[in-house]
């Protein structure tokens, strides 16, 4: 059984329910295996579609709640807009480069294990890089 394509535009279907309506049984079962594959499929959660819909705003909230309008009073009065800029008044670059003491003791405390995975045969490159710049801000 093949499933069947899907023409363009308004002839589109959906294909996906012969593949679903396929899995229901199992083709050329032996004696008692579709049995066990009915137990097995039944003790498996499946996803319900229709019990939560999963929108945007039901799994991050809703965005525009934290858009500050552009004719709106300034929620930071003392910080000038130049703030982290290499010119005028404010602090310069470096406020942008945030607490690097901080972090780096804190990816110290992992660089063992770090160090352990990209050592393994096979790691990757970003695991050894991670270990490069961790090793650099210590």
């Amino acid at each position: 059984m093949t499933t069947p394509v899907s023409g363009p535009g308004q002839f589109s279907q959906r294909t996906d329910k012969a593949v679903s309506a396929a899995n229901n049984s199992l083709p050329n079962a032996q004696y008692g295996e579709n049995a066990d594959y009915q137990d097995i499929k039944s003790s498996a959660p499946m996803a319900n579609s229709g019990a939560i819909a999963s929108s945007f705003n039901n799994l991050f909230g809703n965005p525009g709640a934290n858009v500050v309008g552009l004719g709106a009073d300034s929620q930071m009065p003392d910080v000038p807009v130049t703030d982290g800029a290499a010119a005028g008044p404010g602090q310069g670059p470096e406020a942008l480069a945030g607490n690097k003491s901080e972090s780096s003791q804190y990816l110290a405390s992992y660089l063992p294990a770090i160090e352990f995975i990209a050592n393994q045969p096979g790691s990757s490159d970003a695991a050894r890089n991670l270990v490069r710049v961790i090793k650099s801000q210590l």
